[in-house]
């Protein structure tokens, strides 16, 4: 496997991977908005009747309908029908499967933020069923944890060839 030389810094040089095969240029695609993450945040807390999310973000209505809606057509929540007694019924919104398959991220972002940003740590705790608090970590299919200055990006073509 070869590893691509390091590039000098101010040196010119274009990404190896085009934007349009770019697993990363497309979760952004989906998620990539602050309001997105925001309303993710709103569903992991588990809130998930519109007003509470209005009134939790100050989001503009048309605003949240709109990424309600996104956030459903992608498959990230679920719209679940309840009804209070006497009232017309409501839809509230759940994270799927494949929205709780973002929680390593979100928990990466906040952990990034805890380190890295003004403000301290976050009052919300992940923590695992046995109590332990919850990280995320970069680990190798070998179970090694792996740090950022540990990373080396490789480039694989669809034939298995590297380059």
């Amino acid at each position: 496997m070869e590893k691509p030389e390091k590039p000098h810094p101010g040196e010119a040089r274009h990404a190896a991977v085009p934007l349009a095969e770019c697993t990363l240029a497309r979760a952004v695609s989906v998620i990539g908005d602050a309001w997105v993450l925001l309303i993710l945040r709103e569903a992991v807390y588990g809130v998930g009747r519109f007003e509470e999310m209005r009134d939790d973000l100050g989001i503009p209505r048309a605003v949240l309908s709109d990424r309600l809606r996104r956030l459903v057509e992608a498959g990230l929540l679920a719209r679940v029908a309840y009804r209070e007694p006497g009232r017309r019924t409501h839809h509230a919104y759940e994270l799927t499967a494949r929205g709780r398959a973002l929680l390593p991220a979100l928990a990466a972002l906040r952990e990034w933020a805890e380190e890295h940003l003004p403000g301290g740590p976050s009052p919300l705790k992940l923590r695992h069923h046995c109590g332990a608090q919850i990280h995320a970590r970069l680990v190798c299919d070998h179970g090694h944890v792996v740090g950022p200055e540990e990373i080396e990006t490789v480039v694989e073509r669809s034939d298995g060839a590297t380059g």
